[in-house]
């Protein structure tokens, strides 16, 4: 079975920040992923992830202004400036938490300037990224428009093609099984149809965004497909706990025995 981690920005959020790291440890996950770390000291957070043996695999690009409706800048055109100081400030991030992933958000935009200036960003973000720290890749992710209205990168064939046009062997494909069934009406047939394994995938029930136990996607099945695929990356739970996160962890116990 994969190695599972934790996305203590969704769950574990009975506990306070620095205190996730021990209890999704506890829980029996291997890593963990921040959504948007940037309000901590990462100094408190490496030493937190250390001192719990959970080690931070990804992390997100700055989302700017969320509560406003901010969702990155990558894609749209007059931000460049902006998305190469928040890069910079996300590879810090990065390799202060030890995270050898970094997502890049493309944020809400669309049409023939987007698309460009979203290939050049990523471009150079991929050139940049193996300059600074030749250890870490970087990701980018179909995101349903159901869920997020406009977001530029809404469909796996376009991430597909701007993944084969920039052509950088330190940028690939995160895939959220929750977004391609949404997508997609189909999650596992998604995964088949891929020209090359994701660097990254995370798992939610559908509907709800809850736990990843029930719904229209078959999570074991999935998971074996996964292995026998030959996926060795981490799968990250990223849900909304529908009661506690503890309560909700009998996919993770069912998952680590089979």
């Amino acid at each position: 079975m994969p190695r599972f981690a934790a996305n203590l920005s969704l769950l574990f959020t009975e506990c306070a920040p620095l205190d996730r790291f021990k209890a999704a440890r506890a829980a029996g996950f291997q890593g963990c992923e921040l959504l948007f770390p940037y309000d901590h000291a990462a100094a408190d957070l490496a030493q937190a992830a250390e001192a719990a043996a959970l080690p931070v695999v990804l992390i997100n690009t700055p989302g700017g202004n969320w509560a406003g409706g901010e969702r990155g800048v990558a894609a749209i055109p007059g931000c460049e400036a902006r998305f190469r100081d928040e890069f910079d400030q996300a590879l810090a991030m990065a390799g202060a938490l030890g995270a050898g992933l970094l997502h890049v958000l493309a944020g809400l935009a669309e049409g023939a300037a987007a698309r460009a200036t979203y290939v050049d960003n990523l471009r150079w973000a991929a050139a940049r990224a193996a300059a600074s720290n030749p250890a870490l890749r970087l990701t980018i992710e179909p995101i349903n428009g159901h869920d997020m209205p406009g977001y530029f990168l809404q469909d796996f064939a376009e991430a597909q093609a701007s993944l084969a046009e920039i052509a950088a062997p330190n940028l690939g494909l995160q895939f959220d099984a929750y977004h391609a069934q949404r997508i997609t009406g189909d999650a596992r047939a998604a995964w088949d149809n891929l020209d090359k394994m994701p660097l990254h995938v995370q798992v939610a029930g559908v509907p709800g965004r809850h736990e990843p136990q029930s719904g229209d996607i078959d999570f074991p099945a999935f998971f074996t497909q996964l292995d026998t695929g030959g996926y060795a990356g981490w799968v990250s739970g990223e849900y909304h706990p529908k009661r506690s996160t503890t309560e909700g962890l009998g996919w993770l116990r069912e998952a680590s025995r089979s």
